[in-house]
């Protein structure tokens, strides 16, 4: 499965983690950034508590990721 690294920032975001700066960002603010699909943040949380960037413990929130 292909994931996004914009997917990948969106969910690190989300729980806390540390993101680095954004060097490819448009001047505008105008364009539509897509929102990580449930089936692939669930498999993004796993593959972050496999590498122990996350606790085992932390399960998936419903809220937005934006």
């Amino acid at each position: 499965m292909n994931v996004s690294s914009l997917y990948i920032a969106q969910v690190k975001r989300k729980y806390g983690l540390d993101v680095g700066k954004a060097y490819n960002k448009p001047a505008k603010n105008k364009n539509h950034v897509p929102v990580c699909p449930v089936e692939k943040e669930v498999l993004i949380l796993d593959a972050l508590k496999h590498f122990r960037m996350l606790d085992e413990d932390v399960e998936y929130r419903k809220e937005s990721a934006v």
